[in-house]
């Protein structure tokens, strides 16, 4: 199992996971000739994919949505509660009505019900191949019951959208401060270390942290918020970026 992200952060996020015959698309925040562009240059095509998930409806994660399926064959797997959220870019038919539980050819995901403002957002953890990672952003806090579900995964993708405070002490108007800080809003620096430090075991190899806000964080911040916890130094720690897309990265 592989994972490459393309975009991340509040301008267009979208990530894919390669399982030797089974590959998907995660979230679509981008156009689709980039993603499409994207895939050409790692000698893939639309058709080596067998479907989309859509973390929740939010423009930066579904901007690209409506001309992708327009173009393409793929079906969109989202729990049914998302898809009024949803109607305005996939018509029903090409929707794939989830469970808590489900499978993609051979490859097995459980959903993570995360805590955004957005309806039935939610997170991944994707198993194939005794391999195994775990794809969260846009939350402001993870339950207690599938946090002791990402327990000592190999690799986990996890927001880490802002230092708080610069976020207090930023731009942002008082409101959206307060949204960002929210039980519905994003994972901070400090509060995405301190879950590390909870859920990575002897498995984990790769941490991503993604989604970092432009205006209220930098990658030094992030880096030195997670150096803080003292994580086992065989785990490499690496960063989602806006406008570069990672190395594809194997899941081990």
């Amino acid at each position: 199992m592989k994972i490459k992200t393309l975009s991340s952060g509040s301008k267009g996020n979208c990530s894919i996971v390669l399982c030797d015959n089974t590959n998907i698309i995660i979230d679509m925040g981008i156009s689709y000739l980039t993603l499409k562009r994207s895939l050409e240059e790692n000698s893939l095509s639309f058709s080596d994919f067998q479907g989309i998930l859509i973390t929740h409806c939010h423009k930066d994660h579904t901007n690209g949505l409506s001309t992708l399926i327009n173009k393409t064959k793929l079906n969109v797997y989202i729990p049914e509660e998302m898809y009024d959220s949803l109607k305005e870019y996939v018509p029903k038919s090409r929707c794939v009505f989830v469970d808590d539980n489900f499978t993609i050819n051979d490859v097995s995901i459980e959903l993570i019900h995360t805590s955004h403002d957005a309806p039935s957002s939610v997170g991944y953890i994707i198993d194939y191949n005794e391999r195994s990672l775990v794809y969260v952003t846009d939350t402001g806090y993870i339950n207690r019951k599938y946090l002791n579900r990402m327990i000592n995964k190999n690799l986990y993708l996890i927001e880490s959208n802002h230092d708080e405070v610069m976020l207090m002490d930023g731009p942002y108007p008082r409101f959206l401060k307060e949204r960002v800080i929210s039980d519905k809003g994003h994972l901070s620096n400090s509060t995405t270390s301190k879950y590390l430090k909870k859920i990575i075991g002897e498995n984990t190899k790769t941490i991503i942290l993604a989604h970092l806000s432009e205006t209220n964080n930098t990658e030094e911040k992030a880096l030195e918020a997670i150096s803080k916890e003292e994580l086992p130094k065989n785990i490499k720690v690496l960063i989602a970026r806006q406008y570069e897309e990672s190395e594809m990265i194997e899941v081990w």
